[in-house]
C-alpha cells in the first residue's frame, strides 16, 4: 500500500527508514512544512517525492495515499483531521491530539484494522498502559495508578513539548480507559543527563493488601512479550514489586538507531506502533503492488 507522511522531523524521518524495509506499505509522499529539512534532504536521496506544503500536497492527488501518517503535532493534527476524513483516508494520528480510535497495537490491534483515524496516545502511553491493564487483569481491587515516564531532554523536540498538557491529559484517559482503573495520573520528566538516558517507565498501583505477585509477574510478563513483538528494544527493568501498599514496576525502551539514536526510545516506541497498525491496514486492506 503506498502512504504518505505528513511531518519530515525525527519522527517522520524514523518512519521514513522502517517503511523503507516493509513487505506492505511504502512512501510515496514526504510532505512538511520546511524545504530545507534534513529529513526533506534524506527523502530525495532515497529517490521519494518530497514537498514543502504539508497536506495541500495529498489534497492536490488524493487518489495515490492509502493511508497517511501525521507526525507532526496535536494543534496542526486538529487541521488535519477534517481535511483527511473528507478525503476518506485512512490516518494514523501520532501526535497526542486525542482524536480516532485510540489504538495500542498489544492490546487492540484487530479492533483497528478497519478504522479510519487511528491515534496512537503517546510514547508513555504506548509503554505504560498495557502494563497498567495487566496489573489490573491480576489486581482488579487497585483503584489508582500512577505513571512516570522519563525521557532524554535531548530527545524531546518542538513537538513534544509544545505538546506537555495534551500528553499528560491523553496518556491519563489512556489508563483509565483500558485498564479500568477508577484514578490515574501521568507525568512526563525531561532528563538533561549527559550521557542521554533510555527511555525509562515507572508504573506504580496502590493496593490496601499484598497482591499475589506470581500472578502479576505472569501477566507482565505475557503483556511485554505482546509488545516486544514489534517493539523489540522494549524490556522490564524492575520485577513487580510490592513494598508499603505500593505495587511497582519499571521498564526501559531502547531504540532501533535507524534514524533516532537508541536513547530516544520514546520516539522508536512510536515509529513502531505506527509501523504495526498501518501493517495490519495493509495485510487485511489490500496489498503492496
Amino acid at each position: 500500500m503506498s502512504v504518505a507522511i505528513l511531518g519530515t522531523g525525527n519522527i517522520g524521518s524514523d518512519l521514513l527508514i522502517k517503511i523503507g524495509r516493509s513487505r506492505y506499505v511504502e512512501c510515496a509522499l514526504f510532505a512538511g512544512r520546511s524545504k530545507d529539512s534534513k529529513g526533506i534532504e534524506m527523502a530525495r536521496q532515497m529517490g521519494i517525492e518530497t514537498s514543502h506544503e504539508s497536506i495541500a500536497a495529498i489534497e492536490r492527488n488524493p487518489d495515490r495515499y492509502d493511508i497517511v501518517f501525521d507526525a507532526t503535532s496535536a494543534d496542526s493534527h486538529a487541521i488535519h483531521s477534517p481535511v483527511l476524513k473528507k478525503l476518506d483516508k485512512c490516518v494514523i494520528d501520532m501526535t497526542p491530539a486525542h482524536t480516532g480510535w485510540t489504538c495500542i497495537p498489544a492490546l487492540n490491534i484487530s479492533e483497528c484494522a478497519d478504522k479510519k483515524e487511528i491515534n496512537l496516545v503517546t510514547c508513555g502511553g504506548q509503554a505504560t498502559i498495557p502494563i497498567a491493564l495487566a496489573i489490573m487483569r491480576a489486581c482488579p481491587e487497585s483503584e489508582y495508578i500512577e505513571v512516570v515516564t522519563s525521557i532524554a531532554s535531548k530527545s524531546a523536540g518542538p513537538g513534544t513539548r509544545s505538546n506537555i498538557d495534551e500528553y499528560v491529559e491523553t496518556t491519563r484517559d489512556g489508563i483509565l480507559s483500558f485498564s479500568g482503573v477508577k484514578k490515574a495520573k501521568a507525568i512526563l520528566n525531561l532528563n538533561p543527563a549527559v550521557p542521554p538516558i533510555n527511555m525509562h517507565n515507572t508504573i506504580y498501583a496502590e493496593m490496601t493488601a499484598e497482591p499475589d505477585l506470581k500472578r502479576v509477574r505472569e501477566k507482565v510478563h505475557d503483556m511485554i512479550k505482546k509488545i516486544q513483538a514489534y517493539v523489540p528494544g522494549y524490556h522490564l527493568k524492575l520485577e513487580p514489586l510490592f513494598e508499603v501498599d505500593r505495587l511497582t514496576v519499571i521498564n526501559e525502551v531502547v531504540g532501533l538507531g535507524d534514524y533516532l539514536p537508541k536513547y530516544a526510545g520514546n520516539l522508536d516506541i512510536m515509529t513502531c506502533a505506527a509501523m504495526a497498525v498501518a501493517e495490519e491496514y495493509a495485510r487485511r486492506n489490500g496489498r503492496r503492488d
